[in-house]
């Protein structure tokens, strides 16, 4: 029996060499289109997939109103934003830039959609499809822009190297949330919905917690539950510093906000802390207004204090540690 020919060894694909420019996406076993004779996944396939996992904790950092996103992606059920794009990022050929608002959540947790004017709305609420929740939004955005009228923008694994929010959006731009009641805003007209349409809307607004900003104080967020109502802050203070600071405060007696009610914890949500307080059921947005005005002064002369702990104020601090939450 004669010997089995040899298998002839591949060729090597000279249309897939990348000379200039970025390196494109092949498959992970395929040869690496930089022409190192490796396959991608060992060569500029393993910085792509580094890239897509490796998490940014502060998404936002940069954007104005931070702590705003942070509240809205975490929060609050139902808000919009107007968004503003730089200069540059969508101009039509006569001038005109879309209307693009951020939404709390869109139906079926849609990244985006594009309104049949032409107008956009972007889901925050939207599961991360890599590390950086801010590249995730921006990659939304542009399919958005580029969207037909009327249509969805379907949920897809963002590519490393994209733009983030920071690159899309006016850095000067106010941003300025409007908390609503319930979900009419996915809707042109939402006073014209009829049969299941209706039907999604009500069973939505029905499932929303209610929430109101405050207005005297930045970030500042009352809910009411069934059993208590609560006031979540989110704070831009660096997170050693707001703890040493809140632990004073409570050693002291003075982290409340008024009779009934309790500093009970915190939780940090993309690289910020979010102190929560427990307030009587018969508190609401307005009562929180001036104790949280007077607490916000509290905190400012108390972050001011360079003194070292005292042993019980050490002991407030472990306690608001052994509390605290990390929800990202």
């Amino acid at each position: 029996m004669g010997k089995k020919a040899a298998k002839k060894a591949p060729q090597r694909s000279q249309s897939t060499t990348a000379v200039t420019g970025e390196i494109p996406v092949v498959g992970a076993r395929e040869d690496c289109p930089c022409g190192s004779g490796r396959r991608y996944k060992a060569c500029h396939g393993r910085e792509a997939s580094h890239a897509v996992q490796e998490l940014v904790h502060r998404p936002f950092e940069g954007l104005p109103g931070e702590a705003d996103w942070v509240a809205l992606r975490e929060l609050v059920p139902a808000a919009t934003v107007p968004l503003t794009l730089a200069a540059g990022v969508a101009e039509s050929a006569n001038g005109d830039v879309p209307s693009v608002t951020l939404a709390t959540v869109l139906p079926l947790a849609w990244p985006a959609l594009r309104r049949q004017d032409g107008s956009i709305l972007l889901g925050l609420q939207t599961q991360s499809a890599s590390g950086d929740l801010s590249r995730d939004l921006a990659d939304a955005l542009e399919l958005a822009l580029a969207a037909e009228p009327g249509s969805p923008v379907p949920a897809r694994r963002t590519v490393p190297g994209g733009r983030r929010l920071q690159d899309l959006l006016d850095a000067s731009a106010a941003f300025t949330p409007a908390v609503h009641t319930g979900f009419e805003f996915w809707l042109e007209d939402a006073e014209t919905a009829t049969g299941e349409v209706a039907a999604s809307l009500e069973r939505a607004n029905a499932s929303a917690i209610p929430t109101e900003k405050l207005a005297g104080v930045d970030s500042a967020y009352w809910c009411g539950t069934p059993d208590k109502n609560h006031l979540r802050w989110v704070m831009t203070v660096p997170e050693e510093q707001l703890l040493d600071a809140l632990a004073r405060l409570t050693a002291a007696d003075r982290s409340s906000l008024g009779p009934d009610t309790r500093l009970v914890g915190s939780f940090r949500a993309h690289g910020l802390t979010v102190p929560v307080w427990d307030l009587p059921l018969a508190m609401t947005a307005t009562d929180c207004e001036k104790p949280a005005a007077e607490f916000a002064e509290r905190l400012a002369a108390t972050l001011a204090d360079p003194a070292p702990l005292t042993g019980e104020e050490r002991r407030a601090r472990a306690n608001l540690v052994n509390r605290q939450v990390t929800l990202n």
